[in-house]
């Protein structure tokens, strides 16, 4: 996140003194990327955040893989994540790889009991169905249906759900997410041709200092195991905090999409970049408007890259048979393209009101043995009349 924001109090001037009103220190935190020479944030605590009273035996949650290499089309029908009480729990990995990992979850219960920390990993988590509070140190960002939560490596946070009816799409990336270069000048500013502008960020609100001591369980991942801390202060004890290196939000719907006269191909759609793969967004827009267009996408041969499709909503003119929270992997190597009569059948339309979200990894993704119980096993046939 390359855009300053500054929450609570803090002293004029970086590592000086900085007092509590009965005259204590407050603890001064530096949370840095690639060592000192990325974004960083400098946090101010009122502990330390180094207070650990107990480690518990971690446990693994590493992706059990399936088909670790495979050339087929291939449909996994997400809604058939069941839901699950615990938000750990109901993360469940579907398409992975060395750059990143692909999960679904239909959590229904909040974090009520411990804090979560992914301390090797980017997360971007998008808002299906549901909405509630994203909690952390940095302040609060509120969600609902549509919106894409990006939590940097190394946040603590908690999800807090209104209701039991979520289902969440889950993006572990091991590099830093970032928006497109393209769309950015040379200061870090999104241009005027970029689909979103920093008017649509949501950034963290509302900071509530939570000065208490006790027993406090934060659950961390790092390389694929869940070590269980137990901490002797609130996690959340920020008083204030600024910089570069915090939790941020964006809503689909505030995508603005780039239309042509003649069909645009899917970078136009491409929302955040990490290393290794591309998020895009497909909104709902306008066809193209050349008197001969064919708004219906040309059959593609993606010769370097996977490409995966979650559904979301509306009509989707260039497929059959598609339903939410369904996921397409069309891996590189074979060529994939409309359905058959969706091509004539588009010709003249308007308009479209599909929702989705596109994942292009630069690696092949190997199935877990998960996302075999999701999946449809005639789907590379439905290209046949």
């Amino acid at each position: 996140m390359s855009f300053y924001h500054t929450l609570g109090k803090i002293p004029s001037k970086r590592h000086t003194v900085f007092r509590k009103p009965n005259g204590d220190l407050y603890a001064e935190e530096l949370v840095s990327t690639h060592g000192f020479s990325s974004t960083y944030s400098l946090v101010y605590h009122c502990y330390p955040p180094t207070l650990v009273k107990q480690i518990n035996e971690p446990y693994s949650v590493e992706p059990k893989i399936a088909r670790e290499k495979h050339l087929k089309h291939t449909s996994l029908k997400g809604f058939n994540v069941k839901p699950t009480k615990d938000y750990l729990e109901a993360r469940v990995p579907v398409l992975v790889n060395n750059d990143l990992h692909i999960s679904l979850a239909a959590p229904q219960e909040s974090m009520t009991d411990y804090f979560y920390k992914n301390s090797q990993a980017d997360e971007v988590i998008f808002i299906h169905e549901g909405s509630g509070v994203l909690k952390t140190g940095y302040g609060q960002i509120e969600f609902e249906y549509g919106d894409y939560l990006i939590v940097p490596r190394g946040i603590i946070y908690q999800l807090n759900f209104n209701d039991e009816n979520n289902r969440l799409l889950i993006v572990e990336s091991f590099s830093p997410i970032e928006t497109p270069k393209r769309y950015r000048n040379n200061f870090g500013q999104l241009m005027e041709h970029s689909p979103f502008c920093e008017r649509d960020i949501k950034r963290p609100e509302n900071l509530e200092t939570f000065d208490e001591k006790g027993d406090f369980k934060i659950l961390i991942k790092k390389e694929g195991l869940i070590y269980p801390y137990i901490y002797g202060t609130h996690p959340f004890d920020f008083v204030g905090w600024d910089g570069h290196h915090y939790p941020w939000g964006l809503s689909i719907h505030n995508f603005e999409p780039i239309t042509g006269r003649i069909h645009q191909p899917p970078p136009i759609h491409q929302t955040f970049e990490g290393g290794g793969f591309v998020i895009c967004s497909f909104v709902p827009r306008l066809y193209d408007y050349h008197p001969q267009s064919i708004p219906a996408p040309y059959h593609h041969s993606n010769v370097d890259s996977d490409e995966i499709l979650y559904y979301v909503d509306g009509d989707f003119m260039s497929r059959k048979s598609v339903e939410k929270g369904q996921i397409t992997l069309h891996p590189a190597g074979i060529p994939h393209g409309p359905h058959p009569g969706t091509v004539e059948k588009s010709i003249g339309k308007k308009e479209t009101q599909e929702l989705a979200v596109m994942i292009d990894p630069f690696r092949p993704l190997m199935l877990t043995e998960q996302a075999l119980k999701l999946e449809d096993p005639d789907y590379y046939k439905s290209w046949l009349s």
